[in-house]
């Protein structure tokens, strides 16, 4: 199927270019208007976090509801849990690598009590209010009600599997009430796609207030870490990802063209959150089966966190060498296990990758917490890089999670995503995923 070509400052990729372009160019010219738009950006971010619930809610459990055997549920969050562990444990470990390689902090020489330990005393507060057993309990909301007003993902992801198991439990008697779901999914998406055109907006602000208020000369101090925290997500994405996914038999370089739109907002706004909707819905469009999407993608944002772990793992080296601190081995491991768990539940908004730094720093003993000071000035142009790295590896991990369940047409996946024919209507992305469950069910396969 073929499809008129729209006009190229109608995409919302040139649109929100454009947007952050602006930005820089505002910010550096005008530092004081630049800082003033900061509200531009803020406002974006939360009106798309205001879908969010019900985008998650919805899209997991109409998934759930639609499964022939609920063991499919069990197998798909297992999979992809065990997908979220390894990769997230060999960023961490390509972190360390190239941070002891290239040693960014080497040579500053910096002593620890002349940092000023108030300018991350917030961060270091808030990560003494992480722990393993408070982010467990934090999955169960107070009431049903609250998980939708907190804005806490795997909240509102915990109650929707119990919602979805539940009705899928009622079989024939659920099938009205599903039938209406979808339909307010269809709705919901629709609100999704107006929001879209606030887009270049909100990147034009968020752009404007990063360049105004911390300069673009805020990179030269250390441009050594923050080129190679770039330089090694970059090679993280192309070899580890890259390799991930030419195994699944796919191509990593049409996935990323595929979803350019939504990386230059998440770009443009230094959240990932902002592109979710839109990234759900483009996954089920290119074939993947709805139930996958709707459980890998937002159990991924608080589990599947590449860059954030890249970022830590560098971060945590940058600021022992910059101190003169000594690392064992054995403290390089601690430090890698510490990160382990304390990068779980990091949301992808601006600011979570140094919390949870400050979180594992509290931990590790061995790393003065005072010197994060020596990277809050950069910190937030590394944060776009560690929203994109982590934007990209989710869309990975849930292609791989639906090519383990043999739950893709591979050779269409390929197609939509190579851009043959134009990207699926929508009615051609459930026509594909039915004629995916028939097969599966002919073939006794699991969907």
């Amino acid at each position: 199927m073929t499809t008129a070509r729209k006009p190229f400052w109608r995409s919302l990729y040139v649109q929100v270019l454009i947007g952050i372009a602006l930005g820089v160019l505002v910010g550096w010219l005008w530092p004081d208007a630049g800082r003033a738009l900061k509200p531009l950006g803020d406002g974006f971010i939360k009106l798309v976090k205001m879908i969010i619930t019900p985008v998650i809610f919805l899209t997991v459990v109409t998934g759930i509801a639609g499964m022939v055997d609920l063991r499919e549920f069990g197998r798909v969050g297992t999979k992809a849990l065990a997908y979220f562990l390894t990769f997230s444990t060999l960023a961490l470990a390509v972190g360390l690598a190239v941070g002891n390689l290239v040693q960014p902090g080497r040579g500053l020489n910096v002593d620890p009590a002349t940092l000023d330990q108030g300018a991350v005393a917030s961060y270091v507060g808030k990560a003494h209010e992480q722990s393993v057993t408070g982010f467990v309990l934090g999955i169960i909301p107070d009431t049903l009600i609250s998980a939708f007003t907190s804005n806490e993902i795997l909240q509102v992801l915990f109650v929707a599997i119990l919602f979805g198991i539940a009705l899928a439990h009622l079989a024939e008697k659920g099938e009205r009430l599903v039938a209406s779901l979808r339909t307010l999914t269809a709705v919901v998406f629709r609100i999704v796609h107006m929001l879209m055109y606030a887009a270049p907006i909100g990147a034009f602000g968020a752009m404007a207030f990063t360049i105004g208020q911390y300069g673009i000369g805020a990179l030269a101090n250390l441009a050594g870490l923050v080129l190679t925290f770039y330089a090694t997500a970059l090679l993280f994405v192309t070899v580890v990802l890259g390799l991930v996914a030419r195994l699944a038999s796919f191509s990593l370089l049409a996935l990323v063209r595929y979803i350019k739109d939504e990386l230059l907002l998440v770009l443009g706004t230094s959240s990932s959150e902002s592109a979710m909707p839109l990234l759900m819905e483009k996954l089920e469009r290119a074939g993947v089966p709805k139930p996958v999407v709707g459980l890998v993608v937002p159990t991924g944002y608080s589990f599947n966190l590449d860059g954030t772990c890249i970022y830590m793992s560098l971060a945590a080296l940058f600021i022992a060498q910059a101190t003169n601190t000594p690392l064992s081995v054995g403290d390089q491991l601690l430090l890698m296990a510490v990160a382990i768990l304390s990068s779980k539940g990091a949301a992808g908004v601006t600011g979570s990758g140094f919390i949870v730094l400050a979180a594992t720093l509290s931990v590790v003993p061995a790393v003065p917490v005072a010197g994060m000071a020596l990277i809050l000035g950069v910190d937030r142009f590394m944060s776009e890089c560690r929203s994109l790295t982590n934007f990209i590896g989710n869309a990975v991990a849930t292609i791989v999670v639906a090519r383990w369940e043999g739950a893709i047409d591979v050779g269409r996946l390929n197609a939509v995503l190579a851009g043959a024919g134009g990207e699926l209507t929508e009615e051609e992305s459930d026509a594909l995923q039915i004629e995916g469950r028939m097969e599966a069910v002919s073939s006794d396969r699991p969907v």
